[in-house]
């Protein structure tokens, strides 16, 4: 038997069907990693509460979640080999949640650089912002510890949550006693996946996303709606590959023909909406095989819950035993 290099612990908030730029950013690395690593994905459906604005949001976590497992379990992801389960399944993360919150000074959760992001994209007052917000590292922390977790694959910018992951770990330990293990980063190799716009990330909230379940024609309209370089705004000016973000997507999905479309677009010989096409085709190519994975698993309309019931069982098992350790130390 192959030995393992640790446990990975990683979650997605329930937004439903996912977008290139989950694969590429997330997805795909969490595919490569269970080859070497014991995996457990979660789908962290508490955290999506942090920012709750309506009942229908509420409403569209449960069917949100089934449309992200499926993309999960097509692009790769298999219960065979990882744990794939609900946050909210496992009551025990909520326990220690609240028991981590009781050694978690209020001044390292307010200078969490992503928190006061999150400030300025809502224009938050004190009105608005909820504590779960404020505490939303507390419940991260806790996800990982929970289930021994002591790696957690992370871009750049969730870095900072990491680390203060293990400032709550070692501050928890030095009062009650070696109780966890410090999670480490594991930083994804993964390009900066820009949205349709061109210029800010690909997101379903900025509608500038091409998720990867749409039919082929329905890939191919949103790629020709791209934004290429907005100084091109005719076919015999030459255009800047450099700041195109549909160039950026051909050296992803269409790898053998990137100097041949440097050359063209530098050159004007290539226009930009045959350039948008030669991407849409190679795009659909590329998702060909995950979208007849995905169709054949959603015909097994009880296989998600059948999974997510396994690997909330599977999970609950090492929270109870945590859980357990936990009180003890702390006298409980």
């Amino acid at each position: 038997m192959v030995q393992k290099k640790g446990r990975i612990f990683s979650g997605m908030r329930p937004t439903g069907r996912l977008h290139l730029g989950n694969y590429l950013g997330a997805l795909k690395s969490w595919v490569e990693l269970q080859d070497d690593y014991e995996c457990i994905y979660c789908v962290v459906d508490v955290h999506a509460l942090t920012t709750l604005e309506s009942v229908q949001d509420a409403k569209a976590i449960v069917p949100n979640t089934n449309e992200m497992v499926l993309d999960w379990l097509a692009a790769g992801i298999d219960p065979n080999k990882s744990i794939i389960f609900v946050q909210s399944h496992v009551p025990e993360v909520m326990t220690l949640h609240t028991l981590l919150s009781m050694v978690t000074p209020l001044g390292w959760l307010m200078r969490v650089p992503t928190f006061k992001e999150k400030l300025r994209q809502m224009k938050a007052n004190d009105e608005t912002v909820n504590y779960g917000l404020v505490g939303y590292p507390v419940l991260q922390t806790a996800d990982i510890i929970l289930y021994r977790g002591d790696t957690v694959p992370v871009g750049e910018d969730q870095v900072p949550h990491v680390e203060l992951s293990r400032e709550i770990v070692r501050r928890f330990n030095k009062i009650f006693g070696n109780t966890f293990p410090e999670p480490k980063v594991k930083l994804t190799e993964s390009p900066s996946i820009r949205g349709l716009d061109g210029k800010t990330k690909m997101s379903k909230t900025l509608n500038n996303h091409v998720e990867l379940a749409l039919s082929d024609d329905e890939t191919r309209k949103r790629i020709m709606s791209a934004v290429t370089d907005p100084q091109r705004t005719h076919r015999n000016i030459p255009g800047r590959p450099d700041i195109c973000n549909v160039y950026s997507l051909h050296k992803i999905f269409n790898e053998r023909k990137v100097n041949e479309i440097e050359q063209g677009c530098t050159s004007a010989t290539l226009g930009c909406v045959d350039c948008k096409m030669d991407l849409a085709v190679n795009v659909n190519k590329h998702l060909a095989p995950f979208r007849e994975r995905r169709t054949a698993l959603a015909n097994q309309p009880d296989l998600v819950q059948a999974i997510l019931t396994d690997g909330a069982k599977r999970a609950r098992k090492i929270a109870k035993s945590v859980i357990a350790e936990v009180r003890g130390k702390m006298g409980l």
